[in-house]
């Protein structure tokens, strides 16, 4: 038993020098796949939700009172008044609903029935 493992030592020797060139030409290929996933990831998810968020911050920051606006939760209304986190809406006569400033989703545009 002893000497079958020699043997099989033996023989794995001069395949263990070829073997370790391959060796990391081999781990190179195998992480390409890996590679080619994590770009097409970034490129079909993480950057186009990057930049739809960076334009509805922009949206947030640039509202003001007279805007049409829907909130997430489907609310339709008119801003009247703005404060650093929060917005009140008219979202009928003499109803008025604070809301904070990340629940607006949409600004609607001034021809839309109210």
């Amino acid at each position: 038993m002893l000497t079958d493992m020699i043997d099989i030592a033996h023989a794995m020797a001069p395949g263990q020098q070829g073997g370790a060139g391959q060796g990391g030409a081999g781990m190179f290929t195998s992480i390409i796949p890996f590679v080619l996933i994590f770009v097409i990831f970034y490129f079909l998810l993480i950057r186009p939700q990057q930049k739809k968020a960076k334009e509805h911050r922009k949206m947030i920051e640039e509202l003001k009172k007279g805007d049409k606006v829907i909130t997430s939760g489907g609310v339709y209304g008119i801003i009247e008044a703005v404060g650093t986190s929060t917005v009140t809406l008219k979202i009928a006569e003499n109803v008025k609903v604070k809301f904070g400033k990340a629940y607006i989703a949409a600004l609607r545009a001034t021809s839309d029935e109210d």
